[in-house]
């Protein structure tokens, strides 16, 4: 979940004035002793199915301050809602959330301290595929084995299909960076119809980095099915063969279990992006450091 990076995100900021609204009463550079109260000790989630969830839950475990609170499942669409709604009304949020991501870009924002290291270091974006696709395609194999970008790269889709759809900003980058692309493809054959099924995962990350796969394998002749999944879906089916290729799996901490599970099943061929990054993070203005300092319920 997640660069693409994963994180609780601590937003919040409160007006000048005294305010009878408790969510919009707090001083975002003060002190942070009644967060807690404001956000009624709930974090504001991601889909149940997320490994972005599973580190969140695992965190509120983890730290005996966040004992008590409640991490509130919803959806990516939902978290970015509230998330804009909270900043733009000037009101505290907690939700989880990653980078490489355009809020990163839209909000000035912070990584709090990770002390017990319950969301990882540096994440990193693998590739695999299914036992016997490098026989079944060799050439296919080569591109999605070459695959790799930076984080600057996902962001760029990611930032344009705000205006855009995901295929066609994914499509406009491609075209803009032929040099990279072909340093991917180069030695490789064009092919008349070839079928590949490309699993990912529904997140803004993976419809970038699924969409540019998709659209390189295209040029090359391939028939290419995109299909978003939930991440234990996504390793089942690169496992079983139903899948052929996966550019969506975040390693080492974000899909560990899922990775545990079927790493003997599928073929690893390493990263094709380094520098997501998992944690809480907050606004700049806001006068906290660590997950350690978030209040505890009292």
């Amino acid at each position: 979940m997640l660069g693409l990076s994963v994180a609780l995100l601590l937003t919040g900021c409160g007006s000048e004035a005294g305010s009878k609204n408790v969510q919009g009463s707090g001083n975002a550079e003060g002190d942070p002793a009644n967060l807690g109260e404001q956000l009624n000790y709930t974090i504001t989630g991601i889909e149940p199915g997320a490994g972005t969830t599973e580190l969140a839950r695992n965190t509120l475990e983890e730290y005996e301050n966040l004992k008590g609170w409640e991490l509130i499942e919803s959806s990516t669409a939902g978290m970015l809602s509230s998330l804009d709604k909270a900043i733009n009304n000037e009101e505290p949020i907690i939700v989880t959330g990653w980078t490489p991501h355009w809020m990163f870009v839209n909000y000035d924002l912070k990584y709090l301290e990770d002390p017990k290291g319950t969301f990882g270091g540096i994440e990193n974006i693998n590739t695999i595929v299914r036992k016997g696709f490098e026989e079944d395609m060799p050439d296919a194999y080569k591109i999605v084995d070459r695959f790799y970008w930076e984080p600057k790269d996902m962001e760029e889709v990611m930032f344009a299909a705000q205006d855009i759809s995901f295929e066609e900003a994914a499509k406009n980058w491609v075209e803009k960076n032929q040099d990279k692309v072909a340093e991917w493809t180069e030695g490789t054959e064009k092919v008349d119809g070839k079928e590949i099924e490309l699993v990912s995962t529904p997140w803004d990350t993976e419809r970038a980095s699924g969409n540019v796969m998709k659209t390189i394998l295209e040029q090359q002749g391939y028939k290419v099915t995109l299909t978003p999944v939930d991440p234990v879906i996504m390793f089942q089916a690169i496992a079983s063969g139903e899948g052929d290729v996966s550019v969506a799996p975040w390693l080492p901490a974000t899909h560990a279990s899922f990775y545990e599970q079927y790493k003997d099943d599928i073929i690893d061929l390493g990263e094709n992006l380094i520098g997501a990054k998992i944690g809480m993070v907050v606004p700049k203005y806001m006068d906290i450091d660590s997950i350690e300092d978030i209040p505890p319920i009292e």
